[in-house]
């Protein structure tokens, strides 16, 4: 598997040039019980947090408020999968978007949480 170095504005990235699997799947949400909770009893507030974290505009996610299919949180997921080179499909993102949302934002978070790459401290001696 080959990797490459992605640096975007507010962090880190590695992006795969093939694909992969999901690291946890869409009812795993529940491993993470703090991270569970508050994507269930605040799911606005999680979304956008985690669109934050994604390097996109904080309040994009108050726009899926406005209908029963969730534009943007299937949009960051295709987005997601694309970054990361996992596999799945429209199809799939915009079913698990519009009946289970908490649990795709938690498995978004995750992810991207997961994917980090490390601070390498060469980085941060070449950056004074």
């Amino acid at each position: 598997m080959s990797w490459t170095v992605s640096t975007l504005p507010q962090s880190t990235v590695l992006v795969s040039s093939e694909e992969g699997d999901w690291s946890t799947g869409i009812c795993d949400c529940c491993q993470d019980k703090k991270q569970c909770c508050f994507a269930f009893w605040c799911g606005p507030c999680f979304a956008c947090r985690t669109t934050r974290e994604f390097g996109q505009c904080l309040c994009l996610p108050l726009l899926d408020a406005l209908g029963c299919v969730h534009p943007i949180a299937m949009s960051i997921r295709v987005s997601l999968r694309q970054r990361y080179g996992i596999r799945g499909s429209l199809c799939s993102d915009c079913l698990c978007s519009t009946f289970c949302l908490p649990c795709v934002w938690c498995q978004m978070a995750t992810e991207m949480e997961k994917r980090k790459l490390p601070t390498v401290l060469s980085d941060i001696i070449s950056r004074r």
